[in-house]
């Protein structure tokens, strides 16, 4: 026990020496903590237990609960059942043996965490930690069924963001009053309550960060992005989040070009921000959203979408004769389905002089245009059909070489077949 105690006492004595609170410098303020200080904690842990103990080594499910007040300190209470643990035989008559060939042992009991915060990069967290508390069984395992501990060890934690970090924990123990040592390692998943808003970075020490978006105003300045701006491109996701967590653009606010902006992917539809078609079904997100009333993360509901790169000439909504093959394709999907129905959308690139009123205008001539084909030579009835034309207001790419306004010059046709007609 004295032994235990001294180490307890090293760790607690190194925690306090190094605090900035117990040097006298002035810690950062972390709205992190204020908004979210609990956390909660799950995951699977290995027991070692000493030689002359009446159980072998054996797993256990752990649980923790932790109320972090600022980022140095952690308080948690520890939850741990092992539901089976196999009984050790002993050949030494002198020495009893468990009364059963197993038995379950829960250990409870509170923890404090210090945290070794590693200002370069924060996503890695490393820790010392102590506690007491007390183990349960359901058999004498050591001195009775309910047996004291204390306990002294640390760990790691990679926090991917705000919200989730996983952690593994090493602790030793002395336990009971004869003074057996334990130990254990655990490997836990942590989610922090409150903590889906507002980026994974606070910055610490001379590095001002003016619009406290995470970014440090230095860095804003080489990146190009507004210092006092937290959200330089106003598509719902702070500049720091863009930067560090999600690696979007913090210039775009709809960096896949899917029509929807990079908040809204995360925050709102859960998809990706990166893949302009998350669920890989064949349609866009953003269109899956606005257009579709799908749902973007399934891809069994996405419409049947025909993309045609249709070229016509300059100020010019004729169809030429090499495109025919095409569409007549178009419409014998339709045939097959009767009850199917297509929405035809034109959209156009974005030069320089762009008109954006002219080019709405005349991308919807063009699938009109591509309308009156089906409905005159492919024989499908026009109240089947709509025509859309959306300028250059849809891009699914940057209008920056000719290979992508080639892209964005496009005529897209949805079929929505008659199993997925609105009732």
């Amino acid at each position: 026990m004295k032994k235990m105690c001294i180490l307890v006492g090293m760790a607690v004595l190194c925690a306090v020496a190094i605090s900035p609170k117990a040097s006298g410098e002035a810690l950062p303020e972390v709205d992190l903590f204020d908004r979210a200080p609990w956390t909660f904690s799950f995951g699977l842990g290995h027991l070692r237990v000493e030689g002359d103990q009446r159980v072998k080594d054996g797993q256990y499910l752990a649980l923790r609960l932790g109320y972090t007040p600022d980022m140095w300190w952690t308080y948690e209470f520890g939850l741990d059942i092992a539901p089976s643990l196999d009984a050790r035989t002993f050949g030494d008559s002198d020495r009893a043996t468990l009364s059963g060939s197993s038995t379950w042992l829960v250990r409870l009991g509170p923890d404090a965490l210090f945290h070794l915060r590693n200002t370069e990069n924060m996503r890695f967290d490393p820790y010392l930690a102590a506690g007491a508390g007390f183990y349960m069984s359901q058999r004498q395992i050591i001195a009775s069924k309910f047996d004291p501990y204390v306990s002294a060890g640390g760990g790691l934690f990679y926090h991917f963001n705000d919200q989730w970090s996983i952690r593994g924990d090493v602790r030793v123990a002395l336990v009971s009053r004869k003074t057996d040592w334990n130990a254990w390692g655990t490997i836990l998943a942590t989610y922090r309550w409150g903590a889906d808003t507002g980026p994974v970075y606070r910055l610490v020490g001379d590095e001002l960060d003016s619009d406290g978006d995470g970014l440090p105003d230095w860095l804003e300045l080489i990146i190009g992005t507004d210092p006092y701006n937290p959200d330089t491109d106003g598509d719902g996701l702070s500049d720091g989040e863009e930067y560090w967590i999600f690696f979007t653009d913090p210039f775009n606010p709809d960096t896949d070009y899917d029509g929807l902006s990079d908040g809204e992917e995360v925050h709102r539809y859960g998809t990706d921000p990166l893949n302009p078609d998350t669920d890989g079904g064949g349609v866009f997100d953003g269109h899956e959203v606005i257009e579709d009333g799908t749902d973007p993360l399934n891809p069994y509901d996405d419409l049947q979408l025909h993309t045609l790169n249709i070229e016509f000439d300059y100020d010019k909504a004729d169809l030429r004769p090499i495109y025919y093959d095409d569409l007549d394709v178009v419409a014998r999907v339709l045939q097959r389905d009767p009850g199917a129905t297509a929405r035809i959308e034109g959209h156009a690139d974005r030069r320089p002089r762009s008109d954006r009123d002219y080019n709405i205008r005349l991308s919807l001539r063009r699938a009109q245009a591509v309308l009156d084909y089906l409905a005159d030579i492919g024989g499908i009835s026009r109240d089947r059909m709509t025509a859309h034309g959306y300028g250059f207001d849809r891009p699914i790419a940057p209008n920056d070489t000719e290979e992508n306004m080639q892209r964005n010059r496009r005529t897209e046709i949805y079929i929505r077949p008659s199993d997925q007609q609105p009732q």
